[in-house]
């Protein structure tokens, strides 16, 4: 555990890894992710809540993709952003299917920046 300038609390060394642009871990500061709570599948009123999260200082957003419509949207979204002048890395969240749905709809896999797999669902589904 080291600590860093800008932070009293002990951070644990890690591999840095590339998240869009930016560097997470490695001694990277630490970044602002949030997450909707909109029905991805609804891409006007998904789009607009990432790009007020990202407007609000967001440095990632997350969104559930938790079926088929939902993992459709993503790119729709992501074109959806890149009209209103948004770029923010977006973070798919995934339950049980994830594997599943990123091979049905491959343009969700390439939209986002990366993958979340909640680690109580790992094996399931």
């Amino acid at each position: 555990m080291t600590k860093t300038p800008d932070s009293a609390h002990p951070r644990r060394a890690s591999i840095g890894v590339r998240v869009g642009q930016t560097v997470v871990g490695n001694g990277a500061p630490v970044v602002v992710q949030s997450m909707t709570n909109t029905d991805t599948a609804d891409i006007v009123a998904t789009a607009r809540q990432v790009a007020e999260l990202a407007r609000s200082g967001s440095e990632f957003v997350r969104l559930t993709v938790n079926n088929a419509e939902s993992a459709a949207a993503v790119p729709r979204i992501v074109d959806r952003l890149a009209m209103m002048g948004v770029q923010v890395p977006l973070i798919g969240d995934f339950h049980y299917n994830g594997h599943q749905l990123l091979a049905d709809e491959p343009a969700a896999a390439e939209a986002l920046a990366k993958y979340r797999i909640n680690p109580g669902n790992v094996g399931f589904g």
